[in-house]
């Protein structure tokens, strides 16, 4: 008789609405795919919330088992780069929108999806960074690839109570550069300055119209709100500075100008984790396991089961979580 395992299961009821509940699966349930892995983590983001909750049109094919990322052993594999037994970690692909995802303790997955995990890095720590810090991570180096290098100036980082934000303050401040944190939760101010901040802004500061160009106050940005807050990052950011955008917690709209793009020579950077090409993905995990201060990972993460995710995923919508979410999917 085939070995049942539990997995979060989304379906939409007769009225469209999205309904999540556990189901036992069987490998024989999975989807198509040359490798198949026993996961051990995987984690909770925005995105995840969004699928989750129904309350964003993430889930592209139904039903779905949700969850952008993970990180597991080998079962099996038809494909000659990975062996049974081998420890490997995945994010983006478009997994948990259009592929089963991470919320199963089996997964079956193409093998080209994989990164192998690196020394360093268990499968529970690659979760604690998981999709979030892994675009955190592609963030710095995209300000890196622009010419910013520590002690020039302050990099902002907005929405960094959250999960890439949390995680890319942490990399900068390890890499020496001074950092503001924006957040909307002021409880959340002592959190991020253990993590590195040296400033901490208000969101509701950085949320107000900005005039076309304003002072000038950021050598560079990593922004994961978009819309309104983005505009003002761009407004105030300094001469030659530049910002990666890497979010749009706040709305996928842009109102801003030209203006810092043509008088004060700003850049914009999209970052994008979703199809990142495998030789960056093998940068970015390889770098982390140097540049994310270790001993950051324990504030950073909490961990809930299979079982809690509808209530956590209302709770990230809801703008109510700190930091990283793992899931163990065996709890």
């Amino acid at each position: 008789m085939p070995e049942h395992f539990k997995a979060l299961m989304l379906t939409q009821d007769d009225s469209g609405k999205t309904v999540a509940d556990i189901r036992q699966l069987t490998d024989g349930d999975l989807p198509e795919g040359d490798v198949l892995v026993a996961v051990d983590y995987s984690s909770l983001n925005y995105k995840d919330g969004l699928a989750i909750t129904g309350k964003g049109k993430i889930v592209r094919t139904w039903p779905m088992v949700p969850g952008i990322d993970l990180a597991g052993s080998v079962i099996e594999s038809e494909s000659p780069a990975y062996a049974a037994g081998d420890k490997v970690v995945l994010t983006g692909w478009s997994v948990g929108e259009k592929y089963w995802g991470g919320y199963s303790q089996h997964q079956r997955v193409r093998s080209e999806w994989l990164v192998p995990l690196p020394d360093g890095l268990d499968s529970q720590r690659a979760m604690v960074i998981g999709t979030a810090g892994f675009t955190a991570m592609l963030c710095v180096m995209t300000l890196e690839e622009a010419g910013l290098s520590p002690g020039e100036g302050t990099i902002l980082v907005t929405g960094a109570s959250g999960g890439v934000g949390s995680v890319a303050v942490a990399i900068l401040g390890k890499l020496g550069y001074r950092v503001a944190a924006v957040s909307g939760r002021p409880e959340t101010e002592d959190y991020l300055r253990q993590l590195g901040a040296a400033e901490f802004v208000s969101r509701e500061e950085m949320s107000q119209p900005p005039r076309p160009l304003e002072k000038q106050r950021w050598s560079g940005a990593i922004d994961t709100v978009g819309s309104t807050m983005l505009a003002r990052v761009l407004a105030e950011t300094c001469y030659g500075g530049c910002v990666a955008a890497c979010g749009l917690a706040g709305g996928a709209d842009l109102p801003t100008t030209v203006m810092p793009f043509i008088l004060r020579n700003v850049s914009l950077r999209g970052v994008d984790s979703v199809m990142c090409p495998v030789d960056r993905r093998n940068e970015a995990w390889g770098r982390l396991v140097h540049d994310l201060p270790s001993d950051a990972l324990g504030d950073i993460g909490q961990i809930v089961g299979l079982e809690d995710l509808p209530d956590m995923a209302g709770r990230i919508i809801a703008g109510q979580v700190r930091g990283r979410v793992i899931v163990d999917v065996n709890r």
